[in-house]
């Protein structure tokens, strides 16, 4: 690919930028009681102290979410709602370590979800081995156990990895299959992190909008 005029790239991506920014500041709020109960689960990834309190991933954006989740799963108990919770797990063996630093080991803290979530508990553990959890035999079975779920409500970190990698592969899951789907993300209730290159606010802006091209639907929240 024959890079671009560095001018006419930045002028013409600082538009859209700015376009997509005013799309997501104008989305809707998503009443949670108006989602049927028996057809809906809330999905929580990797809320686990590694990405938020302790280790090389670590991420006080992605800590942030914690108070926002913490309501939104004891709105979910009391509507009786479904609750998943994927927590990020590895060995050394892992090839995921060959693109990021090594964190959430098996066995350790940075495994664990965070003890405002595990203290509301209430949800079904499923560990990962991946940025997809989609992929986890667990969840799978999840699936297969749950057919009747038909609404998805995507929380956690971070947006555009584990969060835009789930949702899509699950949207496209059900493309598939011809069958309609509701896979919410509600942007107050994801995060990235900063470091480097990697610049949260840009990364996070862009997989939001990658996630709606693809048929995510986008909340400002849930209530």
């Amino acid at each position: 690919m024959k890079m671009k005029n560095k001018n006419v790239f930045l002028k013409k991506s600082a538009q859209t930028l700015e376009e997509i920014f005013e799309l997501l500041a104008n989305l809707p709020v998503v009443p949670l009681k108006g989602l049927q109960k028996e057809h809906t689960a809330l999905v929580m990834v990797d809320m686990v102290n590694g990405f938020t309190k302790e280790g090389a991933l670590s991420s006080p954006r992605v800590e942030g979410l914690i108070p926002e989740i913490a309501t939104l799963s004891k709105a979910c108990d009391k509507l009786q709602i479904k609750k998943l919770a994927f927590a990020d797990c590895h060995t050394k063996a892992s090839p995921e370590f060959d693109a990021y630093p090594e964190h959430c080991m098996a066995g350790t803290s940075e495994g664990e979800i965070v003890d405002e979530l595990k203290g509301i508990g209430g949800y079904t553990l499923i560990p990962k081995n991946s940025t997809n959890g989609f992929l986890e035999e667990a969840f799978q079975r999840w699936l297969q156990e749950n057919e009747d779920v038909n609404t998805f409500i995507i929380t956690g970190g971070c947006t555009n990895i584990c969060i835009s990698h789930f949702a899509i592969t699950l949207k496209t899951w059900f493309n598939v299959q011809n069958r309609k789907v509701r896979v919410i993300v509600p942007i107050n209730a994801v995060e990235t992190y900063d470091l480097g290159l990697h610049d949260g606010d840009l990364m996070h802006v862009m997989a939001l909008y990658n996630m709606m091209i693809n048929g995510v639907e986008l909340a400002a929240g849930m209530e």
